[in-house]
């Protein structure tokens, strides 16, 4: 048997990786960040226990990295959907609306990492992350910013706000609430994005995630 390319071993390495970043995703949703353990989301990626160390430092980067990822490939499908637009503010419009369907579809995920983000590591320097900043800080410069630099860590910010805002314990903000402060704040109509009293996006129901780690077909099977 001759040995896998080392292309067809960089893809199986990537496919273990998204199998673990969804993993995460999957039971902190279901159970909470405390009664996940790594032996647990190594389970449920058929993955050893020690692939998971060899990828992430400990438990609170690889939820980080799997929300980052949740959060980047949802933001991602808003600014890309039907109808196409190169319009500034409806991606601005559906930017805010993709974050803000995350908070209120997703408080369980969304609690634990703004919780981790106020650890004393904060922002963990993953691929995910680093994609998330890319697509705000485009969406911030095709709105119309004259400095991207200064004005998106602006909106990173007030998102960030919003959505500690609609996923405190006890006392929520409406998503409506919080949409209404950022489309003023950054001149936007009701009806651009997906106003939340269409039901969009989640609708209130619970999501199949699993299209945001896709994986894609088996690499060719090189050994012969």
């Amino acid at each position: 048997m001759s040995p896998r390319s080392a292309s067809v071993n960089e893809e199986l390495r990537r496919r273990s990786r998204e199998r673990l970043l969804q993993a995460a995703v999957e039971l902190v949703r279901e159970r909470g960040y405390e009664a996940t353990t790594l032996a647990d989301i190594a389970d449920r990626a058929g993955s050893a226990r020690g692939l998971v160390s060899y990828y992430f430092p400990g438990k609170r980067q690889l939820v980080q990295s799997a929300v980052h990822r949740l959060m980047h490939r949802t933001l991602e499908e808003a600014l890309e959907r039907e109808p196409h637009t190169g319009d500034g503010r409806e991606r601005m419009a559906r930017a805010i609306d993709a974050i803000l369907g995350l908070a209120r579809d997703e408080p369980v995920l969304m609690r634990q990492h703004m919780a981790g983000l106020l650890q004393a590591e904060g922002f963990v320097q993953c691929p995910e992350q680093q994609r998330l900043a890319e697509l705000l800080r485009a969406t911030v410069a095709g709105h119309g910013s004259c400095d991207a630099d200064r004005d998106y860590p602006m909106l990173r910010s007030v998102l960030m706000g919003a959505v500690y805002a609609m996923v405190l314990p006890n006392v929520p903000m409406s998503i409506q609430a919080m949409r209404a402060e950022l489309f003023h704040r950054y001149g936007l109509d009701w009806e651009a994005g997906s106003p939340p009293d269409t039901g969009a996006p989640g609708g209130g129901c619970e999501q199949d995630l699993s299209r945001f780690f896709a994986t894609g077909s088996r690499p060719a099977d090189q050994s012969k």
